[in-house]
């Protein structure tokens, strides 16, 4: 038995999918009740599957956890409710996963680096800049400890960088540019980039833009070779938010204009201008597959159901 926490979610789902279809492993999603289940899966609510977690019998079954659940929000100002969400429940997983033996992936964060950092390595201080990154910065920490105690410790920390692709349609404001600047071109002539800030030109911020199927292949390989530690999830480019909005315009075929808007205040302060993933130790695991380029996922974005992995 295999366990999806936030198997309901973006990357969550593909991950299912891709079990489903390459693994033919029974899956057991743990989400709360918001979607329809994805046929063939049963389902557990994620505060009764902690609870059933507890019980030896029901654990010694389970093969394996992706824990992919998480209050995403990067605006979150509920600092005790993101706290409950991210860090206390995962902690709890954590530490039933070390008493009865589960491997264990969790997905942690590139915020966790913060906005003054042009240096994106494992090996590099954390500094946190919103309730969000605090949370997942703190079960990162958790987890270097525990594996510096005890080095047969089954758990991998995936620090996503930024995730685009199908499905992300359900995170809404905090889904990525491709989706917004996709839907704007359905319903606008023009795209809204942010206007420039701490040095950065217009539109000219460069982020570190990684395909879900790109994750989902990485928390793959890691199931097939397990190998504990925190590891960066990201293409290793940095690419700039207009050249996003080229490709995808191109790939449209549609004429556009793009219009400057002044940052929301609640993101401002811990904005990321700048990221881009050090895949060092990544590759040193035996991560060889190379990654989907912007403009091939730019191209696909609109026709994701004949994307093949």
């Amino acid at each position: 038995m295999i366990i999806v926490t936030g198997g309901l979610g973006f990357i969550g789902k593909n991950l299912v999918n891709q079990i489903n279809s390459s693994l033919k492993k029974e899956v057991i999603i743990v989400d709360k009740p918001k979607a329809k289940i994805l046929k063939n899966n049963k389902y557990l609510n994620n505060l009764i599957f902690l609870k059933k977690l507890k019980n030896k019998n029901f654990a010694k079954k389970i093969r394996f956890i992706f824990h992919q659940g998480a209050n995403s929000n990067t605006a979150e100002k509920n600092f005790s409710s993101i706290m409950l969400d991210n860090f206390f429940y995962t902690e709890e997983l954590i530490s039933l996963c070390e008493k009865f033996d589960i491997p264990l992936i969790y997905a942690s964060s590139a915020s966790v680096y913060g906005r003054d950092t042009r240096i994106f390595s494992e090996r590099e201080k954390l500094n946190p800049s919103n309730y969000y990154a605090i949370s997942k910065s703190l079960i990162d920490l958790l987890v270097e400890k525990k594996i510096k105690k005890n080095k047969k410790l089954k758990i991998i920390g995936l620090r996503y960088f930024n995730v685009y692709g199908p499905g992300e349609e359900r995170k809404k404001r905090m889904a990525s540019v491709f989706y917004h600047f996709n839907k704007q071109l359905k319903n606008q002539s023009f795209i809204k980039l942010f206007k420039g800030t701490d040095g950065y030109k217009n539109g000219e911020q460069k982020r570190d833009f990684v395909h879900v199927y790109d994750c989902v292949n990485i928390n793959l390989f890691f199931f097939k070779k397990f190998k504990s530690g925190i590891y960066n999830v990201g293409s290793g480019i940095a690419t700039t938010f207009n050249l996003i909005a080229k490709n995808i315009c191109n790939a449209s075929k549609k004429k556009f204009k793009i219009k400057y808007i002044d940052m929301p205040n609640d993101i401002l302060d811990g904005y990321q201008n700048y990221t881009k993933a050090n895949i060092t130790k990544l590759r040193k695991a035996g991560y060889t597959a190379k990654f989907i380029p912007i403009k091939i996922g730019s191209m696909k974005y609109s026709n994701q159901k004949t994307f093949i992995l």
